[in-house]
Order: structure tokens, then C-alpha cells, then sequence
């Protein structure tokens, strides 16, 4: 089969296709017909500066859809043929994936192989950081930075459904802003000049809730735009600042609280938790609550085209590998 995998850190051209051997599942594993691949910028990050790897060579890729392949010992409510979509740790660049069977999702009724390919990082992630960790009621505020990527994108319109009072975003350019206010956003502000145009947009008051995949200085920032009893959730540090830290100074004074969320460790420490929240998820696009675009589309052989579009950072909406039918 082939694969694409990289054998050193740098630009997107280290991305090779290779060739390798169809792998078989284990015990509580299925393996998978790939059909599409969802790109995410932590595969950019990985290729680019070793994020997540533990050894080279390696094989990027987080979600995908396509039809089981084999089931190994133990799997019961899989089987082979069935479509459905998959989260995996590391890997997803290829035409067969092996996949454990707590973080695949059979495909509800209606949802095409190519949507599901972009679901089960963006959609479960933005539920979760706005129902379960950030604990959004009707009539808040809410402040996503990168409103028009795959997250900011589902943001907007979950946040719209969910009664926000008022939904603002965060764009790096003029033209990912004209993008973000088509789904669901009121206002989309310049990340040099958030802190102000959020305390103009809400007469000094601040939001209630700030969604922050930056971390660093941004996400400093994005403290001070919190109101009263105001949440931040941290989901990402695209940054590379290092780690920050939050304590009584900056929370005690006026209630606010932080808090974090990765679907990936969600997967490691609470399979069936994300189990259930994937099939929330899930239901907001088959009920068309939410819609994410998928904006590029390239073929696997052309994976560093994918990683070059996204890492110019002129891409908006989500980014597939075309595998399989």
C-alpha cells in the first residue's frame, strides 16, 4: 500500500510516498480502507518541528473515513464494510489505517465518506469547548481566535445555535475575516488589536467566554478580555510560546477561571467519554446545525501541497487528502 510518511524535520517536501506492507489489526483494533484524510495543523507541526513524534520515520495524519477492512479480536460492534470515521493518534497518511476500535465512529445515515474525514477532530473539539469545559448558557459572549480555520469555522455557527449573545472572532487577515462572518460570527477582530475592539464591542464589559488555540502572549491577552466570572479554555499553542501559568493575580479579582481541553488525551484517559461526545457532535451536522467547508482538496501523492497551503497560513476552512473512491 502506500504511505506517506517523512524521515527528517523541515519543509513540506520531506513528505515522501512510500510503499509498505497492508498492516493487520490487534486485539481491539480495526484496520481501514482509507477514503479521505483530514489535515490538521498539528500534522504541519509535526512534520515541521517534531510535534508528537517519538521516532522517525513518521507517518502523520490524526482522522479519516473509509470502510473497515478487518476487525481483530475482541471488536463487536464493527464490522467489515462498514463506514465509518476514525481518530488515530498518528498515521492517517495512508491507503490502510489501523485504528482502535474505541475512537471509531460509524457514519450516522446521510453523512458522505469526504465530510466525515473533516469530523472527528474539529466537530467533537468545538462541542466540548463550548458546551462540556467551557459551559456556554444562552445570551453570553464568546471570543474564538482563528475563526476561519476547521475549528473557527464550527465555532461560530455551534456558538450561534447555542443562543451566544454575541459571537466574535479572531482573524490574521482581512480576507479570513470577510470568511469568518459568513458563519455565524457578528464581529471578527485583527489578533494585534483584539484586547481593544473587544472592550469597544461590549461597552468595556468583556466576554464570558474565550476560545484560545495560541497560547503565549495571546492567550495573556485574551485573559484580560474576560468578564466578570469569565472562562478561558485553552486548546492548542500553535504559538510555541512556552507553557504558561495562571494564578491568583490574575483570576482571584474578578472570578475568572481557565481551563484546557485536548481530544486527543480526551482519547487516551476517557474513551467512552469521547465516545458520547462524538455522537453529540455528530448529530449538530446531521441535523445541519453545523456545516464545515471543505475549501482544498488534494490527492495523497500531493500531501506537502496540503501542509504548504496551511502552513502559509492563507487557508480557511478544512483540508482533505483524497486516498481512496
Amino acid at each position: 500500500m502506500r504511505a506517506v510518511e517523512f524521515q527528517e524535520y523541515g519543509d513540506p517536501e520531506v513528505l515522501k510516498v512510500v510503499e509498505a506492507g497492508v498492516p493487520a489489526p490487534g486485539p481491539g483494533q480495526v484496520t481501514i480502507d482509507t477514503a479521505c484524510v483530514g489535515v490538521n495543523f498539528a500534522d504541519v507541526k509535526a512534520r515541521a518541528e517534531g510535534y508528537r513524534v517519538d521516532a522517525l520515520p513518521f507517518r502523520p495524519g490524526l482522522e479519516l473515513s473509509g470502510r473497515i477492512r478487518a476487525v481483530g479480536a475482541g471488536v463487536e460492534d464493527l464490522r467489515p464494510g462498514q463506514e465509518v470515521a476514525a481518530l488515530v493518534g498518528a498515521g492517517a497518511y495512508a491507503e490502510v489505517v489501523v485504528a482502535d476500535a474505541a475512537t471509531v465512529f460509524p457514519l450516522p445515515e446521510g453523512l458522505d465518506l469526504r465530510t466525515a474525514a473533516t469530523l472527528p477532530t474539529v466537530v467533537p473539539t468545538v462541542h466540548a469547548l463550548l458546551h462540556e469545559v467551557g459551559r456556554l448558557r444562552a445570551g453570553e459572549t464568546v471570543l474564538v481566535h482563528g475563526a476561519a480555520g476547521g475549528i473557527g469555522t464550527v465555532a461560530g455557527q455551534l456558538a450561534r445555535a447555542a443562543g451566544a449573545g454575541a459571537v466574535y472572532g479572531v482573524a490574521s487577515s482581512a480576507s479570513k475575516a470577510e470568511y469568518a462572518l459568513k458563519h455565524g460570527y457578528d464581529e471578527v477582530f485583527s489578533a494585534d488589536t483584539f484586547p481593544e475592539d473587544v472592550r469597544r464591542a461590549t461597552g468595556g464589559r468583556g466576554v464570558d467566554l474565550v476560545l484560545d488555540p495560541v497560547g503565549g502572549d495571546t492567550l495573556r491577552r485574551g485573559l484580560d478580555t474576560l468578564a466578570v466570572y469569565g472562562r478561558l479554555v485553552s486548546f492548542g499553542n500553535a504559538s510555541g510560546a512556552k507553557p504558561w501559568q495562571a494564578g491568583q493575580p490574575e483570576l482571584y479579582s474578578q472570578g475568572r477561571s481557565v481551563a484546557g481541553f485536548s481530544i486527543l488525551a480526551l482519547a487516551q484517559s476517557a474513551p467512552d467519554a469521547l465516545r458520547a461526545l462524538a455522537e453529540r457532535a455528530f448529530r449538530t451536522v446531521t441535523d445541519g446545525t453545523v456545516s464545515l467547508p471543505i475549501t482544498a482538496e488534494f490527492p495523497l501523492s500531493d500531501a506537502a501541497g496540503a501542509h504548504r497551503l496551511m502552513g502559509g497560513r492563507t487557508s480557511t476552512g478544512k483540508l482533505v487528502l483524497r486516498v481512496g473512491d
